[in-house]
């Protein structure tokens, strides 16, 4: 499909690199820009109720010093939180009207629990999240960031790591390909992609023998061909390694700009997925990872 918005999202105290690296994209493919600056505070617990409803007071004046004291601390880092998002917001804008003038720009200070909705909300109307290097090291923004922005909404990521050389138009394509509906679902996302590609190479780890007799990826091979791409298809032994080092292996041997593959995993396995497989894959080789579920 064709990426006409695309939905960055960063932290109140990340740099401007991830809005730049998505600005850039957009500017490559014609695309809107939608920017969601976040500052996810601690949560503010209110004071124990008795059951006529009025706030139980401790008993000694030293806890009710001290309660009073880390209340009035959680106010003033909230207060400061707001402070951020609104520096961080102007300094954007300046930057964006600069570069990229087709875009708009939304801040959500919010709690741990609804930083995935706040971002599913936005993904949902726009087709691509970029997931820049500042946001995938943000170990606590950054798996909510994809939990709301893949796993929540069946759109696309594309992940784009320290390093990496971010585009939309990349000349060559590994597809990580198992026939698992995840793999169909970013092969499907990704055509645009794909069919304007110089070349498009699908990776087989390990492949099964077909029940029809064919060569296993014949048939996305004929699919993605019919669609214009120029494809060539790899079956890869993995030798007892895990497929994940083996595709970013034959990535490296093949010259890859741009991994292409299903995101696997339930709610449970969607840590490790941001931590595992996708951090493999994005630091060893350092590449844009596009991921649909």
């Amino acid at each position: 499909m064709a990426f006409r918005s695309v939905l960055s999202v960063t932290g109140a105290d990340h740099s401007d690199q991830d809005v730049r690296t998505a600005a850039n994209l957009c500017a490559e493919v014609g695309a809107y820009l939608s920017v969601l600056v976040m500052s996810p505070p601690p949560l503010i617990m209110p004071s124990p109720l008795l059951g006529d409803g009025i706030p139980e007071w401790p008993g000694q004046r030293a806890q009710a010093i001290a309660r009073l004291d880390k209340r009035f601390r959680q106010i003033e880092r909230f207060s400061q939180d707001i402070a951020r998002l609104e520096k961080t917001s102007r300094e954007i804008h300046k930057l964006l009207r600069a570069t990229w003038r087709c875009y708009d720009l939304d801040i959500a200070n919010c709690d741990q629990a609804s930083v995935g909705d706040a971002v599913r909300q936005r993904a949902l109307c726009n087709d691509l999240t970029i997931v820049g290097p500042a946001l995938l090291n943000d170990i606590n923004l950054g798996p909510l960031v994809v939990n709301g922005s893949l796993f929540d909404t069946g759109k696309p990521v594309l992940v784009v790591p320290e390093g990496a050389e971010a585009t939309l138009s990349p000349r060559r394509v590994l597809v990580g390909w198992d026939s698992r509906v995840e793999a169909s679902r970013s092969v499907r996302e990704a055509l645009d992609l794909l069919a304007g590609a110089e070349e498009v190479r699908v990776a087989l780890v390990d492949p099964e023998a077909t029940c029809t007799g064919a060569e296993p990826g014949a048939d996305i091979a004929a699919y993605l061909t019919r669609h214009g791409a120029r494809v060539s298809v790899d079956r890869l032994a993995s030798a007892g390694k895990p497929v994940a080092m083996v595709l970013a292996q034959h990535a490296i041997d093949t010259s890859a700009d741009m991994i292409v593959m299903g995101a696997y995993g339930n709610r449970r396995l969607r840590e490790r997925l941001f931590g595992g497989v996708t951090r493999w894959i994005v630091g060893k080789p350092s590449l844009p990872l596009f991921l649909a579920r």
